[in-house]
């Protein structure tokens, strides 16, 4: 089993797409996932012009386990 060390391996990102602002429960959207993120800037592709991007968040991982999940924030294209 790796030890625990404390140093950050990799990035997990998370996102669901919405342009209804706050999501409702009946309208979510699934996840869409990026994992094995090495940097702390990352490009998000494929983005449609005017959507707002909600529950965005990330997730640190070290090689012995994986962290919380950071507060989602809203992002907006324009």
């Amino acid at each position: 089993m790796p030890e625990d060390d404390g140093r950050i391996d990799h990035f997990v990102l998370e996102y669901r797409k919405t342009n209804f602002g706050l999501p409702r429960v009946k309208d979510e959207q699934p996840w869409e996932l990026i994992d094995y993120i090495k940097a702390t800037e990352y490009t998000l592709s494929g983005l449609k012009f005017d959507t707002k991007y909600v529950n965005l968040r990330v997730q640190a991982c070290n090689k012995a386990v994986a962290g919380e999940y950071s507060d989602p924030v809203t992002l907006e294209t324009k």
